[in-house]
């Protein structure tokens, strides 16, 4: 009698150091998915503002020579050409809310829920259930 509870605690903590293991490692593969996309909309983000950054320098350089050649003078064209980034500047920080903040939380919430929607999904569909486990002794 004593051998059948031994027996059946040492499977039971068996069965439960497994569960713990096999969850532990389905959080960390979830903390990874949820890091991976954070990072790649992260990157993509760098991307794209580097790429406006660039567009803007050499835009400016080609105001500030433009308008160098019409008056004769490079000095007053990228003078003209700096007050244009000055209020550039002047523009998005007064707007930054409705340019900047406001759009990169809708897409940060956009991204939170469609992946809680997808997880969702898969526990209503059943993806994630488990296997009876079956009493053999």
């Amino acid at each position: 009698m004593e051998d059948n509870f031994g027996n059946y605690f040492n499977q039971t903590g068996k069965i439960a150091r497994e569960y713990l293991e096999t969850r532990l490692d389905l959080i960390k593969l979830q903390a990874a998915g949820k890091l991976s996309k954070a990072l790649g909309l992260f990157f993509s983000l760098m991307m794209a503002f580097l790429l406006f950054f660039f567009v803007i320098v050499f835009l400016g350089m080609v105001v500030g020579f433009w308008i160098g050649e019409q008056t004769g003078s490079f000095t007053i064209g990228f003078s003209c050409a700096a007050g244009l980034f000055v209020l550039l500047f002047l523009s998005i920080l007064i707007f930054r809310k409705a340019l900047i903040q406001r759009p990169l939380a809708k897409l940060l919430i956009s991204e939170l829920v469609e992946e809680i929607e997808e997880n969702d999904t898969h526990q209503h569909t059943g993806q994630f259930e488990q296997e009876p486990i079956s009493k053999e002794n």
